[in-house]
């Protein structure tokens, strides 16, 4: 499929139903819809590319893009993955700078891209929705934050445990045992959570030798959510020991090449139920994006 304009899209109710704009007077989102227009991409495919002008921002439908820093050698760094009812490009786009990352369709998409002029002009003349955009971008800064905060103090395997977690908040709402799907490749998880694709594997490897998960391509079963997530609460910071023989004992370390935590085996028989949920990228469908 090549690169085009869809014109055929309701825009008017996509943008309704969008997190940034829920609640907006139909007027207002009458008048977004009249200078927005549907894009769709194909798997693969690039939106825009680092140092491109920025000229609005885009609002994922369905599909997903991936922002990320190019590399000489062809490597790349992901900063983001973008879902449906996401947003993303409302900073340089305010900023009037151009785009510090690319952007490409890891599957076949459906984005909104919405005008910096009618953008400008809410803003100056409604109060209501310049404080939208506002808590949009302090949200996304918060992430930003945390996102800081795991690279810097956590270890891999804290980063991959978190990253399984983080649709099943520890609030009695989820527990017992779940099957989770990876969104995107092996390889684009582990640029995400700045680690190299051999580490990601090792790491899952690691957890499922521990009896803690089940990897089955894209398919993860966590089979104690509580045992999990005190392993995620004891991890201990890199040690750089490379002893893989205690990874099945039933009380001790799990070590791996880069790291090793403690391994809290203590735990309650497996439940009888599990559940499915597909894993979705890192933040809320509810915050809007730097980039």
């Amino acid at each position: 499929m090549s690169k085009h304009t869809e014109h055929s899209i309701d825009t008017a109710a996509l943008l309704a139903r969008m997190p940034l704009f829920d609640g907006l007077p139909q007027g207002q989102v009458a008048l977004l819809a009249a200078h927005s227009r549907g894009r769709r991409l194909s798997r693969g495919e690039m939106l825009f590319q680092k140092g491109d002008a920025a000229h609005g921002f885009y609002l994922v439908v369905y599909g997903q893009v991936k922002l990320a820093f190019p590399s000489i050698g062809g490597n790349e760094k992901v900063v983001d993955i973008i879902g449906p009812r996401q947003s993303f490009g409302e900073a340089v786009m305010l900023a009037q700078r151009p785009y510090p990352v690319f952007a490409e369709a890891i599957i076949d998409s459906l984005l909104v891209h919405v005008t910096r002029d009618v953008v400008f002009d809410l803003l100056e003349n409604d109060p209501s929705f310049a404080r939208r955009m506002l808590i949009g971008l302090a949200m996304h800064n918060h992430s930003l934050v945390h996102d800081i905060e795991a690279y810097s103090l956590r270890s891999s395997t804290q980063r991959v445990i978190g990253y399984l977690l983080q649709h099943c908040p520890d609030d009695g709402s989820c527990e017992g045992s779940i099957d989770i799907f990876l969104p995107t490749s092996k390889q684009i998880t582990a640029s995400r959570l700045n680690l190299t694709p051999e580490t990601l594997s090792r790491i899952l490897h690691d957890l499922a030798d521990a009896g803690l998960i089940e990897v089955q391509g894209k398919r993860i079963a966590i089979h104690d959510l509580r045992r999990l997530r005190a392993t995620l609460a004891e991890a201990r910071p890199d040690t750089g020991r490379h002893d893989l023989s205690q990874a099945n004992k039933p009380s001790g370390f799990l070590v791996n090449a880069t790291e090793t935590i403690q391994i809290n085996t203590a735990t309650a028989a497996r439940p009888a139920t599990t559940r499915t949920r597909g894993l979705r990228p890192a933040f809320s469908a509810s915050m809007p994006r730097l980039m």
